[in-house]
């Protein structure tokens, strides 16, 4: 049986299921498998012929393995369907040139990628909760930089037994991002704007995750807290699938031979995304380079260039702003990866993140971190000239996130010369971010005094795009959550709904 254990220590072995239902360690360290499964090349093989869903259940059983076959397949079949999915691929991949595909990953009902985990992770949690016993009411605490927080409203508006709270930094997402959140239906959800940026969100609610006090008070009401950020492993495992799947696509497109190695280019701020890549090539997959795409907020490319993590840098909101992030959660799990699952020393250097801003790591451990990773930033005049020259070149619209990583990799192979055949993974729609996008492709003019709703439109009638459902109409819906707090009182607003 898979266990897990936290980052930060403790001798624990818990299952997946008390994994998922906890989200987060008390210690405030991240659960890990104790051991990463192997595929072999033959199973790469087997995947070529088989349907994203099948697909997915063969993956999730190498880590979900306190769940039967037939709770994998049910949770599977619920989250990945064309009543939720606008493609029956679920994560089609697009050629763009000879040694270029984007992977799709944005066909679900809220348009980015974080679907792809959010669907399913409710019903991860509903089937873990029943399997550990558990008699408490499961309360879901998300910090959002955009796109988790609808697509985790989405997955657990009115789940039985469980009730949601998700904080988005006020002045922090698109508008389309936040009338996603804002007009959510649901009896068991709340959304809260917060005086801050997305860092001040995410570690607000850290802080929450930790307070002993109010967890024994939690307690006694019969509540449980748990996560729906990429902290959670049951967000991340489900990521994982889609790496094995865009490979055994390019197989069976006649791409590649199997076993040729690929490199994987991600647009990443929480670095859960191209975490769950590394733990793909962990396994088996022949990954050859994870390319890690920031913005202007490039602290992951500083990290991985010279092993120094500084977030002492000044917060910049710039054009793809779910990338808007300088405390990168999931580096945390590959750092206890990359040091043999050493959590005295992954303490120390989140302790010190926490106390003072900074931590290095070393040339050795810097050493081994450039086996699998190379890294790039793009500013915002960047990333909207290549939004504009894709388009030109390819008549394909990226969004400002993806677009980020397609100007990296033209800059990872100015650098390197490496003509690996590549995959961009592409996090969102264009019309989620329509604002910069139409920007990009129109210019400044013909976008002035226009609200991204009138954008939407334009977009649609230039590209021959439909509006994707989940944004058609938004801003007629009525508004349900206009509550908005200072950092410091996000504990208030919690037990002010709970108790």
């Amino acid at each position: 049986m898979v266990l897990y254990e936290s980052t930060r220590g403790g001798n624990e072995g818990i299952s997946s299921a008390e994994a998922i239902k906890r989200g987060i360690s008390p210690n405030g360290g991240l659960y890990v498998p104790q051991k990463i499964k192997e595929i072999t090349q033959k199973d790469i093989l087997d995947m070529v012929n088989m349907s994203y869903q099948q697909r997915a259940v063969f993956i999730l059983k190498q880590y979900l393995d306190d769940y039967t076959d037939d709770e994998l397949v049910n949770c599977v079949n619920s989250a990945y369907n064309t009543n939720k999915f606008s493609n029956t691929d679920i994560a089609p991949l697009t050629p763009v040139n000879e040694n270029l595909c984007l992977l799709e990953l944005w066909h679900g009902p809220t348009c980015a990628f974080k679907d792809m985990a959010l669907q399913i992770l409710p019903h991860f949690l509903v089937k873990a909760v029943e399997k550990t016993g558990e008699k408490s009411e499961i309360v879901i605490l998300v910090a959002t930089s955009g796109d988790t927080g609808k697509a985790a409203l989405e997955g657990f508006a009115d789940v039985k037994g469980t009730r949601i709270m998700v904080f988005y930094p006020e002045n922090g997402v698109s508008e389309v991002q936040k009338y996603q959140m804002i007009t959510q239906t649901g009896n068991n959800v709340n959304v809260f704007g917060v005086k801050g940026n997305f860092d001040d969100t995410q570690t607000g609610v850290k802080r929450i995750f930790t307070d002993e006090q109010l967890i024994s008070e939690m307690a006694k009401r019969n509540f449980k807290f748990s996560s729906a950020n990429s902290i959670n492993w049951g967000r991340l495992v489900p990521q994982i699938i889609y790496y094995f799947s865009a490979y055994a696509d390019l197989i069976r497109i006649n791409r590649i031979k199997p076993g040729d190695k690929v490199n994987f280019v991600v647009p990443t701020g929480n670095f859960g995304n191209i975490l769950a890549g590394f733990y793909a090539k962990r396994m088996g997959l022949p990954v050859n380079k994870l390319v890690c795409a920031s913005n202007d907020n490039n602290v992951l490319t500083d990290f991985i260039r010279t092993g120094n993590y500084d977030r002492r840098r000044k917060f910049i909101r710039t054009v793809s702003p779910s990338m808007d992030i300088l405390i990168s959660s999931n580096l945390e799990r590959l750092l206890y990866e990359l040091t043999d699952h050493d959590s005295k020393n992954v303490s120390d250097w989140m302790n010190q993140l926490n106390e003072v801003g900074y931590y290095e790591i070393g040339q050795n451990l810097l050493d081994c971190l450039h086996k699998s990773f190379w890294a790039g930033w793009s500013n915002q005049d960047e990333t909207l000239k290549t939004i504009e020259c894709v388009y030109k070149d390819y008549n394909y619209v990226l969004d400002t996130h993806t677009a980020v990583a397609v100007d990296v990799y033209d800059k990872y192979v100015i650098t390197t010369g490496d003509l690996t055949p590549s995959i961009i993974v592409s996090t969102a729609s264009p019309f989620k971010f329509n604002g910069s996008v139409c920007k990009a492709l129109f210019g400044e003019e013909r976008i002035e005094s226009k609200s991204e709703f009138e954008l939407l439109e334009i977009l649609s009638k230039e590209s021959n795009m439909p509006i994707p459902a989940g944004l058609k109409d938004l801003d007629k819906k009525s508004i349900l959550h206009n509550t908005v707090c200072e950092k410091y009182d996000m504990k208030t607003v919690v037990t002010q709904n709970l108790f």
